[in-house]
Order: structure tokens, then C-alpha cells, then sequence
């Protein structure tokens, strides 16, 4: 790769700097000045790998971090940990990612996006953690939306799943969008991402927190299968973007696109075809790209006007839907599942 791609160094420090573990998500920046990834040991030498603040206004893996570290001041450690810090920048400002970056969870080996420092950077991690011989991995976000807490897999193995059923029973398996963290690490170790609800909420902190304690205490994945009544397994099927050229909103009634502002609450319940999801102006073409697993459009699959209304074609059950216009520009609107009989 060119030298010029490599401009993002990654320290990789075997301690935390002062005043870490007091410090606001927003003050991270001032300590960690660079991209970071902190090896810290314990008493088992395979790591657990942890990732933060990949968006920078979801700070709730710091702020679990920062209480399972202060419980185990002056003490060693169960397990190793390395802990990757990521958009510290975006933290200062509470953003998911400044408008410069790409997105942090979305750089990881097995990207569509182009080289960049990023991407260098998530490589140089994943070969890290390789050569460290990675127990596990957990990848820590909160939901803007209106959503319960779940884990999400890349990779239908008995091992991810009993990982994945630790966190609680909504388990949701994908394969995209790719270039996400979870996804690169499943190609070398049990791996899974843990969505804890809306920033700010104290329960998403705690329930982080105890998962990764009790990670830091396992020896080795039960060879058991998960039984299918203690999960309740999805399997995200598209992935919902607002076209490009679409203007949106949840208040503006002169918008493209004028979406309901109840939308959030169909978010993991089983909708059913004919619900309504908004009111569109000036057009009849679809405001909204649908793409499945593959990347192919599925636009049409799941979603049709009728009389300027926006209404959905078929059973499904939506995730991730949220009233954040920011963030739905920079990411999408939602993710479309459906049950995995087990």
C-alpha cells in the first residue's frame, strides 16, 4: 500500500494514559491523540478485544469500559484485553463521524470503500489481534432509534451464537453492510456486536459492562448448539437507504419524502403489509433504495406508492429505523429482517 495511505499510525501503548478512566467521552481526544489500541494484561493471555466509540456519539462501551477497569484497579485481570478506541475526533462533537471521515464501522477488511489511512489502520488491527491469538472480539453501540437491546452476528457457528446469547435472547444475524468490525474479526475468532439501546441510558451501560465481565471469565465456547428456544434469531434481509437525490423529513410537509413520526416504534415488531410509512410529494417514482445481501435492489420487493402514500409490500420486522435525519443521511434508515426458524 502506498506510504501515503499509512498516514494514520496506530499506537499501541500497555497502558492507559492518566485520567482515562475519569475522562468524558468528549475529553478522550485530548488523551488519545491518535488512532489507539491499548494491550492491557491478565491472567488468561488470549485477548479480548473490545472496540469503542466507532461513532463518536455513542459512548457507551467507554463508559462501561471505564467502570469494569475501575472495578479491577489493582488487580490482574481474568483475561487480557486490548481495547480499540475509535472516533475520539467525533466524540468531541458528539457525532456518529465529522463529514470528512469515512465511517469507522465501515472500514474493516472486507470493505467496498477505497484504501485510505482508515482502512490501513483497521487492517494493521485485525493483524494485531491475529498474531495476539484474539479470543474474542465485541464490537460496543447504542441505537439512535427506539430499539431493545440485541447482538448481532456475521456467522451462523455455535460458538458466535453462545457468545451472542450471553448479551440476551434477540440475536440478529448479517453479511451486510460490509466492512464492519464483527465481520472482519469472525474470520478469526467468535465475534459479535452489541447494540445496548440509546446513548445515555445507564441500562445499556450496565448490561455492557456485565457481558464483558463475564467474557473476561470464560475459558473456551461451549461445542453445545444454542437451543432454539433460549434465542430468538433474525436474519436481516435488506438494508433501506433514502435516495440520494430525495428530500426528507419528519415535520417539513413540503419534503420528497414526509416519513411518519411514529416510525420508530415498528422497530423489532412484526409489521404487516399495507402499514404506512409516509406521505410522498411530487413523485411517483420510489423514494427509497432497498438492497439485499447481495447488493442487489430489492427496492420494489418490499415497497410501492399507493394514492402518495409510502406503504409496505410484505411482512416484515424493521430495526434501526430512528427520527435522526443526520444520521439517517449518513447511514440509512433501517435494516428489514425476518425470523430464522431454528
Amino acid at each position: 500500500m502506498d506510504d501515503q495511505l499509512k498516514t494514520a499510525q496506530l499506537a499501541q501503548p500497555d497502558a492507559l494514559p492518566d485520567g482515562l478512566l475519569d475522562a468524558k467521552p468528549s475529553e478522550i481526544h485530548d488523551l488519545l491523540t491518535r488512532p489507539t489500541l491499548v494491550h492491557l494484561p491478565g491472567k488468561q493471555a488470549a485477548p479480548l478485544f473490545i472496540s469503542v466509540m466507532l461513532h463518536g456519539n455513542e459512548p457507551v462501551g467507554l463508559l462501561a469500559l471505564q467502570a469494569l477497569l475501575k472495578k479491577y484497579q489493582g488487580q490482574t485481570l481474568p483475561r487480557a484485553l486490548s481495547i480499540f478506541f475509535g472516533n475520539t475526533e467525533a466524540a468531541v462533537r458528539c457525532l456518529r463521524r465529522l463529514e470528512h471521515q469515512p465511517d469507522f464501522n465501515r472500514i474493516w477488511p472486507g470493505t467496498d470503500l477505497p484504501p485510505s489511512p482508515e482502512t490501513f489502520m483497521a487492517e494493521q488491527i485485525v493483524n494485531t489481534m491475529a498474531y495476539r491469538k484474539v479470543f474474542a472480539s465485541i464490537d460496543i453501540h447504542s441505537n439512535t432509534g427506539l430499539n431493545p437491546h440485541y447482538a448481532c452476528i456475521n456467522k451462523l457457528d455455535d460458538r458466535f451464537l453462545q457468545l451472542a446469547s450471553l448479551f440476551g435472547r434477540l440475536v440478529v444475524y448479517f453479511i451486510r453492510p460490509k466492512g464492519v468490525q464483527s465481520a472482519a474479526f469472525a474470520k478469526i475468532c467468535p465475534a459479535v456486536t452489541l447494540e445496548c439501546g440509546r446513548p445515555g441510558q445507564q441500562n445499556g451501560v450496565q448490561h455492557a459492562l456485565d457481558f464483558i465481565d463475564t467474557c473476561l471469565h470464560l475459558t473456551e465456547f461451549s461445542k453445545h448448539p444454542v437451543r432454539h428456544q433460549d434465542i430468538d434469531l433474525y436474519h436481516t434481509v435488506a438494508q433501506v437507504k433514502i435516495a440520494d437525490a430525495i428530500s426528507f423529513s419528519f415535520e417539513q410537509t413540503h419534503a420528497d419524502l414526509l416519513l411518519d413520526k411514529d416510525l420508530e416504534r415498528m422497530n423489532f415488531n412484526e409489521i404487516p403489509a399495507g402499514t404506512f410509512w409516509g406521505k410522498v410529494n411530487n413523485t411517483q417514482t420510489l423514494p427509497l433504495l432497498a438492497l439485499d445481501e447481495t447488493g442487489q435492489d430489492v427496492s420494489t420487493d418490499f415497497f410501492s406508492i399507493q394514492h402518495d402514500e409510502l406503504l409496505i409490500n410484505r411482512n416484515t420486522m424493521p430495526s434501526m429505523l430512528t427520527l435522526d435525519e443526520r444520521v439517517i443521511r449518513q447511514d440509512c434508515l433501517c435494516y428489514l429482517m425476518e425470523r430464522v426458524q431454528q
